[in-house]
């Protein structure tokens, strides 16, 4: 029975993560993307920016909440399932705007469909796995950001290369959309807290889930830590293909394989290792998962700083896996810790929570900020004006770095005890 078990849930995992795959690939394939839509809708940065990261962040985060509220009460893998569906439809709806409102709108659209991908699923891999292999089960999950963003970014760049940029949306938008039904046919609802001590508990409202949290500093930390980490994280993503582009004279193509490869591998290397780590630290010292993450956030700054600034692409490219890794390791931890510090009740809802603050943050500002700040050095630095809009984003870690060193001693008393 509990073989059959592992390898249900071994399943289940696998769809998750090819469904976050599927998110990313759609959130970020737009960073590649940023390119020929920039010469062909003759945009701004500061543009790109609001289209790159608020467009998609309002109603991401806004109906996150309510979405999640209801996945509390309801069935998480429909959720999901009709999420999947919209998100993708409104992905290859970007593919026939022809102006900046409209293409803004339709990746308006993209945030209300994602706003119901993520925090069911934190819920339902809670739900399928025992506490001391959370943070692991959630960095496998994660693996979908560096893959997606990957391919995204990859196929994104062939596609535009060899049609133009409106096939790339259109193609992936349906594919997603032809997941969506093998996804929920797959998909089993597992039973809420099943991993959990203590009796089973009606479903928190919102407010109920806020009064608990309020009481518990950690978890404000740790979400505003993430948030600056993901101001820099996402901002990365969106402009590191059009800096190849500008100051190492790639093609779309060449900027596109090259950032992929970079994601894939130290993404992947980096969440995998903070999973890991969390699980084996976590379990004696419960303050490892806020250090963990800290830790590894001060380690970017130098390696970032000498990446970026390199002249030489080969080097650039081996000094980049680094902080792309070190960039990552908080996932596992944190994720995992954000599902402890409340009852099984309350986890879509507090997860939904935390994504509210840290991709408002992260996405909505964060690669907007790049973009301004680009704008604004353009006159001074030129085509040379993104590295050094990149290179001030390296102070977002050090922020994101401080607070959790400040939740670390606070996750012990914090913890949910049921």
């Amino acid at each position: 029975m509990e073989q059959t078990r592992i390898k249900n849930r071994s399943l289940m995992l696998a769809m998750l993560v090819l469904v976050y795959t599927f998110n990313f690939i759609d959130r970020q394939i737009i960073g590649i993307l940023a390119v020929p839509i920039k010469a062909d809708l003759g945009l701004s940065d500061s543009e790109l920016g609001l289209m790159g990261g608020l467009a998609f962040a309002l109603f991401y985060t806004a109906l996150g909440i309510p979405i999640a509220w209801l996945a509390d009460r309801k069935s998480r893998t429909w959720i999901m399932t009709i999420a999947l569906a919209l998100w993708s439809l409104m992905t290859a709806v970007c593919g026939l705007a022809q102006n900046f409102w409209q293409l803004f709108m339709a990746r308006l659209g993209v945030g209300v469909g994602e706003a119901g991908g993520v925090a069911p699923a934190y819920s339902l891999i809670a739900d399928y796995y025992p506490p001391h292999q959370r943070a692991r089960a959630l960095a496998i999950y994660s693996f979908g950001i560096p893959i997606g963003s990957a391919v995204g970014i990859v196929f994104g760049g062939i596609i535009a290369d060899i049609i133009n940029w409106r096939a790339a949306f259109v193609i992936v938008g349906l594919a997603g959309v032809l997941i969506a039904p093998l996804f929920r046919f797959v998909m089993n609802e597992p039973v809420r807290g099943g991993y959990d001590k203590g009796p089973s508990l009606a479903a928190a409202s919102i407010p109920e889930v806020l009064r608990l949290l309020i009481k518990k500093p950690s978890f404000w930390m740790m979400t505003l830590g993430a948030a600056s980490s993901s101001m820099m994280g996402y901002g990365l993503f969106f402009w590191l293909p059009s800096f190849l582009v500008r100051s190492h004279g790639l093609e779309l193509v060449e900027a596109s394989l090259y950032f992929g490869a970079i994601l894939l591998v130290g993404g992947t290397a980096g969440i995998w290792l903070g999973g890991v780590l969390g699980d084996k630290l976590g379990a004696a010292n419960k303050s490892a998962y806020a250090r963990i993450p800290a830790i590894a956030f001060f380690i970017t700054i130098p390696f970032y700083l000498a990446g970026i600034l390199s002249p030489s692409l080969g080097i650039a490219f081996v000094v980049l896996l680094v902080p792309t890794a070190l960039g990552l390791v908080w996932l596992g931890p944190v994720l995992s810790a954000i599902q402890h510090l409340v009852p099984p009740n309350m986890r879509a809802t507090a997860s939904a929570i935390f994504l509210f603050v840290n991709n408002l943050i992260g996405i909505g500002l964060g690669t907007a900020l790049l973009g301004v700040i680009s704008d604004v050095l353009d006159a001074r630095f030129a085509e040379e004006a993104l590295r050094y809009s990149i290179l001030s984003g390296t102070g977002f870690y050090i922020v994101a770095a401080i607070l959790f060193l400040v939740a670390a001693p606070r996750l012990a008393r914090d913890w949910h005890q049921g």
